[in-house]
């Protein structure tokens, strides 16, 4: 799946999309009790509670992201591809930190928590993007294609608005909210 658009980023649409994701996030956490959050998941090894952390953290990363795109955006694309073949070996690493960071975070973070994070960060990316300038948003990056699936070899400062949603929905598939058996 490429995301690398071609055409202007339609800011509108991302700022829909970031509010839908908030919505969603927040009803899930209101009608979740403690029992669903500990339920496991469909697909993955966490619970419910971990896998919503997880889905708020994509978000986080993306303020991070975007550090990194706008300062590898003003180097040769060669400097930013040897930085990403050189997390690409680091994945072992990567995954248990990507596992048990969620494990550890619902211990420390409730819900309540998840859900004023999600709002702060959410609000953060709003404000930020309507201060991108066109050629700040046509800036990119090569990206660690083995650390998400949703990432791309060249990812524009766009597409990087447009991950964390993507991460969201796919994720939201494996929660089990609601039912003992079955994503919701």
């Amino acid at each position: 799946m490429d995301v690398t658009d071609s055409e202007p980023l339609d800011r509108r649409e991302v700022h829909d999309e970031l509010e839908r994701a908030r919505r969603e996030f927040h009803r899930l956490l209101d009608t979740a009790g403690a029992d669903d959050l500990a339920r496991h998941t469909c697909g993955t090894r966490w619970t419910n509670g971990q896998l919503l952390w997880h889905m708020l953290f994509g978000y986080i990363v993306v303020r991070a992201l975007l550090v990194l795109g706008r300062l590898f955006g003003r180097l040769p694309r060669s400097v930013s591809r040897a930085f990403a073949r050189l997390l690409n070996t680091a994945i072992v690493p990567f995954d248990l930190v990507n596992y048990a960071g969620p494990c550890g975070a619902v211990k420390v973070c409730s819900p309540r928590r998840m859900g004023a994070q999600f709002d702060h960060v959410i609000t953060a990316l709003h404000h930020r993007l309507d201060r991108e300038s066109e050629a700040d948003l046509a800036r990119g990056m090569h990206y660690p294609t083995r650390w998400d699936p949703f990432f791309q070899d060249y990812m524009t400062l766009a597409d990087v608005y447009r991950y964390p949603t993507r991460h969201f929905d796919f994720h939201r598939r494996q929660l089990t909210l609601g039912s003992p058996s079955a994503p919701v």
